[in-house]
């Protein structure tokens, strides 16, 4: 597998890794981000909605959200996408520029599907011939390619404005809400923390008076909960499910659930 990975945020594009076998994962995403799968496929996840992106697709990624990933090779083409990151003294200055004042916030899952916008698509596509110069970090035309996305992007949907202008710290928020829909999240408690406007020892001390538990224990219970019941009542092998549920490895995940439970998982799908 070629592993070559361009993540240098000073630049703000990424050339992605070459998979040529599946990989799925996890991330905090930190920066609103512009993306399209150039090979392969992708299924994104945010915990309410699902979505699979095929060869071609847009997508904008929203930041300060948790985002399942699963990236797919096809038979006949390796995993392949690309990424322009929109950091926040950039859009502050677009904001300016065109005198714009958020009065609302917009409302939307972690991503947003753009694959119907073929301006944003044949920009993207565009990016490709550029690799030389944006991998040589020319950071006048990054600068240009930056702007020129956002013009497009706002031509598209004027809407997207009141995601990408949108400077706002997340604020405090209901915790046992956040928690019972992002539990399968393997984030540390600071991110969690921060999601829910709170610092981290305003997170423990709330939690602790919501579930009357520690976040650690109430996160380990909660995961076993949800496998046992994707086991006993869906019959599915943990195989399938145990990264989806925030479980780091598969020997971990039955540990616990056997110390849990008395059974291993093993037992309870074939008895």
């Amino acid at each position: 597998m070629n592993n070559k990975n361009m993540t240098d945020h000073n630049n703000y594009i990424n050339y992605s890794c070459h998979f040529t076998a599946f990989r799925e994962g996890e991330q905090f995403v930190r920066h609103q981000t512009l993306s399209m799968i150039v090979s392969g496929e992708m299924e994104l996840n945010d915990g309410t909605v699902r979505k699979v992106l095929r060869k071609g697709d847009v997508y904008l990624a929203r930041k300060n959200q948790l985002l399942k990933f699963a990236k797919n090779p096809t038979e006949k083409e390796e995993f392949k996408s690309l990424s322009i990151w929109f950091n926040e003294e950039l859009l502050q200055e677009v904001r300016d520029q065109e005198d714009y004042q958020l009065e609302e916030k917009l409302i939307t899952p972690a991503f947003i599907d753009l694959s119907d916008a073929q301006h944003v698509k044949y920009f993207m596509e565009s990016l490709l011939q550029y690799k030389d110069l944006l991998e040589n970090k020319s950071p006048e035309l990054l600068h240009i390619k930056q702007k020129e996305a956002l013009m497009l992007l706002f031509a598209y949907d004027k809407n997207l404005k009141r995601v990408l202008f949108d400077f706002t710290e997340p604020y405090k928020i209901n915790l046992e809400e956040f928690m019972q829909q992002n539990y399968h999240f393997n984030v540390k408690l600071e991110r969690f923390a921060y999601l829910t406007g709170r610092s981290l020892a305003t997170f423990k001390r709330d939690f602790q008076k919501i579930f009357n538990t520690s976040p650690r224990s109430w996160l380990q219970q909660r995961r076993l909960q949800e496998a046992y019941f994707l086991i006993t009542n869906k019959r599915q092998r943990p195989n399938d499910f145990y990264l989806d549920l925030g479980f780091e490895d598969l020997s971990h995940f039955s540990y616990a659930f056997k110390k849990q439970y008395g059974h291993a998982p093993t037992e309870l799908l074939n008895g």
